[in-house]
């Protein structure tokens, strides 16, 4: 609130007619509440991220260990076929 009343009185001071101050802060206001984030919004985003990294982390690791054995299963059956 005091941002807005600020901006008020900074535009009334340069001599813009009250109408278009009036609109300027409608304007600004609508903007913030529609456009930027809140602490709660960006405290939701990270918890959904959080999550989602914990479940690619899984994915990866479940990943590696089935190329891991892929690998060592190819080696094993190229040593025996060798000797």
């Amino acid at each position: 609130m005091k941002m807005e009343l600020a901006l008020y009185q900074a535009l009334i001071a340069i001599n813009v007619p009250e109408l278009k101050a009036h609109a300027v802060i409608e304007a600004l206001e609508s903007d913030m509440y529609t456009l930027l984030a809140t602490k709660s919004d960006i405290s939701n985003l990270e918890h959904r991220l959080t999550a989602e990294i914990a479940k690619a982390d899984v994915r990866l690791t479940i990943r590696m260990g089935v190329m891991l054995s892929a690998t060592i299963g190819i080696m094993i059956a190229a040593m025996k076929f060798i000797h």
